[in-house]
């Protein structure tokens, strides 16, 4: 799904240099971890990547995010640079400080009910906040565990909404010509890479070894996936030791729980360490599309997350 977004936002990123009058709010899927938007970022080098989990641990609100966003676009124009490219995780509004706690009230409050009365004054006021239209999309269906879909929640343009009001309310004069994108689930439907294929055989040899061993109530998973496929190893987890509890249909479920992504990982700390040149640069890159044949460093695929940087 990285090779096929990563090779999207690469075309995005060219055509937004070539006109030169454009910002791409582009947001990606990801449920809740912000995994897909960085290894993206990794790869293409966009102007400004949210991360889910950064914005949670900085208690990032929503306001202080639009306000890093227009202080982006008028340092660009500053430069003459009246373009640039946002990456934004499709989980995102669940770790804005406050939309957390509203999503969860409505998860349970429309578990019994389809309206939003019952909400805590803090909640209601944030709910109050928002734009009839984006009310609708916190109150659409609900996916197969009764939670908001946060798919249907759109960001981006909730995002140029509130930016095109900062600009107004900062009298910023500024060219702001904003273009929305969702990549969602057709980045998973694309043709595996050479990594996919070999990584799935190792799953379905580790599946079966779980059958022989006569092993239930374990998960079969692949260590050392940087070094060459004959050196992986197999390990089997208890799924017991993975479960955490959600709210699921207003009830309180165990669940496996979620990997998000790692603050102090290497992939993390390098992103943060080269994204502030990103801001102003145009340092975008062009991955292409995915390869089957050629140079190892060109067809192996290997999601950076599990390669590590190089």
């Amino acid at each position: 799904a990285t090779k096929v977004y990563a090779d999207l936002i690469g075309n995005i990123c060219r055509d937004v240099l070539s006109a030169k009058k454009q910002f791409a709010f582009i947001r990606l899927m990801g449920r809740s971890a912000s995994h897909i938007t960085l290894e993206c970022a990794m790869k293409t080098q966009p102007n400004l990547s949210l991360i889910s989990e950064a914005v949670q641990t900085n208690k990032t609100t929503l306001d202080q995010l639009v306000k890093q966003v227009t202080d982006l676009i008028v340092d660009r124009s500053r430069q003459g640079k009246n373009y640039g490219v946002i990456l934004i995780p499709e989980g995102l509004v669940e770790f804005i400080p406050g939309f957390k706690e509203l999503i969860s009230e409505l998860n349970t409050l429309l578990a019994e009910e389809e309206s939003p009365n019952g909400l805590t004054a803090p909640s209601k006021a944030i709910y109050d906040l928002l734009p009839a239209r984006y009310q609708e999309q916190l109150l659409a269906d609900r996916d197969p565990h009764g939670n908001v879909q946060v798919s249907k929640i759109e960001m981006e343009r909730l995002l140029i909404r509130l930016v095109e009001e900062e600009l107004q309310k900062r009298g910023e004069k500024v060219p702001f010509n904003p273009q929305p994108f969702f990549l969602g689930y057709e980045g998973r439907s694309e043709l595996p890479t050479n990594f996919d294929t070999t990584y799935s055989y190792a799953l379905g040899f580790a599946a079966a070894a779980c059958i022989e061993a006569r092993a239930q109530g374990y998960m079969g998973t692949l260590q050392s996936l940087h070094l060459p496929s004959s050196d992986w190893k197999v390990t089997l987890i208890p799924l017991s030791s993975m479960f955490g509890f959600e709210m699921r249909k207003g009830k309180r479920t165990a669940v496996i729980q979620k990997a998000l992504v790692d603050l102090n990982g290497p992939l993390y700390s390098q992103f943060v360490k080269k994204s502030s040149t990103w801001a102003l640069a145009d340092d975008y890159l062009f991955p292409g599309p995915i390869q089957y044949f050629g140079p190892k460093e060109v067809t192996d695929g290997v999601p950076l997350l599990v390669k590590g940087i190089t």
